[in-house]
């Protein structure tokens, strides 16, 4: 089913572009009008996907966890499109891994790319839009189910997803007199460059088996509530949280 909204005059900036969710972000909402910065750690992949959506795109290398490369990355996306008035912070790693094996570099990694990159892309993007008076700001921010499931061998990335939903909401809060609405998705688990190979093995499959629809979901599955959370219509919603999860948490 194909799903359309007004998104013309939007400069977006997405985060975790090169691959997965963020490339498919990119993509619809490029296709629905928008400007898109594309920004992620690999340039070569962003400009690849920039030519794929044409001149409504531009590749801006950015590591989300450096502040620098955060605030520059604004620069760029600036200088190419003028304000940024709506933002997907969609970068982030799985951080998998038993809590007692994984190393103190891989939980800080963790919890700098997924919770402190997605705070810094946020707060970038509302200082921009407040120094510019823009007055229909959008912020979104992704989670994960796992921000409220018990998830062993993903305890860092539960709890940097756990930390965007309630950062997503204070800074809601923080913001709701300033034009921005900030709101969090919760993807359940779809198949992607980073779980693929887990979900062909036994215990995958195993998983996909104890989903009340015994699947996985579908990247298009998030396109409409990414597409509303974006536009125009979603002015009174803030601070609001969207499980998107085919159901895999009854």
């Amino acid at each position: 089913m194909s799903i359309t909204v007004d998104l013309s005059g939007r400069t977006a900036l997405i985060t975790g572009a090169s691959s997965g969710l963020g490339a498919r972000f990119g993509r619809i909402l490029a296709a629905n009008g928008a400007r898109v910065a594309l920004g992620a750690r690999r340039k070569d992949r962003l400009e690849a996907l920039a030519a794929q959506i044409g001149s409504n795109a531009s590749a801006i290398a950015m590591d989300v966890a450096r502040e620098a490369d955060v605030i520059a990355g604004y620069d760029a996306a600036q200088a190419a499109f003028g304000t940024v008035d709506t933002v997907i912070a969609n970068a982030g790693i799985d951080g998998a891994g038993l809590m007692t094996e994984m190393s103190e570099e891989e939980i800080e990694r963790t919890l700098a790319i997924n919770l402190k990159g997605a705070i810094l892309t946020a707060r970038e993007g509302a200082k921009r839009m407040m120094a510019a008076g823009v007055t229909n700001g959008r912020i979104v921010l992704v989670a994960s189910i796992t921000a409220f499931e018990p998830s062993p061998g993903l305890v860092a990335y539960a709890a940097s997803k756990a930390g965007v939903v309630q950062a997503a909401r204070s800074m809601a809060r923080e913001w709701a007199r300033k034009g921005i609405c900030v709101n969090t998705i919760s993807p359940g688990y779809i198949r992607t460059a980073i779980n693929d190979e887990w979900f062909d093995t036994e215990p995958g499959r195993k998983q996909i088996a104890r989903f009340p629809r015994k699947r996985l979901m579908e990247e298009s599955g998030l396109d409409g509530p990414v597409l509303f959370l974006c536009s125009d219509a979603a002015e009174f919603v803030t601070g609001a949280d969207f499980v998107l999860d085919d159901g895999q948490t009854l």
